[in-house]
């Protein structure tokens, strides 16, 4: 597993196209659904003609996470829901996940850290599960 200055993620050595559902599986183990699927290669295809590597952007909620951060602060909505990278690097598949942490430490709400080390804890175990797949 690596980590970033905003997020962590974790490199497979296997095809994007058996990856990517078995993101959406671990995720929904830990509990996170995916609200939205935005096919970023397919998007700039057909909006500006250019190819790139495959390359997607899954929006992950948590329910009882997401609602527990709206009673806390109702503007951290603007923060939500927790974007998953699915993307082709170097002939593997890359999973990269933004940081709850750094996403909701720009808040300055401390109330939101508790929170942040539960999603980020759960989204961690959802690597680990795709590594030893």
């Amino acid at each position: 597993m690596f980590t970033g200055r905003y997020g962590f993620g974790v490199d497979l050595d296997r095809p994007f196209d058996e990856v990517l559902p078995k993101v959406q599986e671990a995720l929904k183990e830990q509990g996170f659904g995916v609200l939205t699927t935005i096919d970023v290669k397919e998007t700039l295809k057909q909006k500006l003609g250019l190819d790139m590597e495959r390359y997607v952007i899954l929006g992950a909620c948590n329910p009882p996470l997401a609602h527990r951060a709206l009673e806390t602060e109702r503007e951290v909505g603007l923060l939500l829901p927790c974007n998953v990278v699915v993307r082709e690097v170097d002939g593997k598949t890359r999973v990269e996940i933004a940081d709850p942490k750094a996403m909701l430490g720009i808040v300055g709400n401390p109330a939101l850290d508790e929170l942040a080390n539960e999603a980020r804890a759960r989204l961690e175990r959802a690597l680990r599960a795709l590594e030893a797949a």
